[in-house]
């Protein structure tokens, strides 16, 4: 029984995008580990941008300096 977590930013990420990352991780799943479809969780967080690092910085001043 796989369990996924995706964490993404919140910046605008619509239902559609999120029913293909669900099934497109769900496939992955199957298809690879030959797991079953109808066990498989997979969880979306939607994490605030001020709540997001990456390098040390706040993911908003890394954006600004690449």
């Amino acid at each position: 029984m796989p369990y996924v977590n995706i964490r993404v930013t919140r910046e605008q990420v619509s239902a559609e995008q999120k029913a293909a990352l669900i099934k497109a991780t769900t496939d992955a799943l199957v298809s690879v580990l030959g797991k079953d479809p109808a066990t498989t969780f997979v969880v979306i967080d939607e994490v605030e941008l001020e709540s997001w690092g990456v390098g040390g910085l706040p993911v908003e001043e890394y954006r600004r300096r690449r």
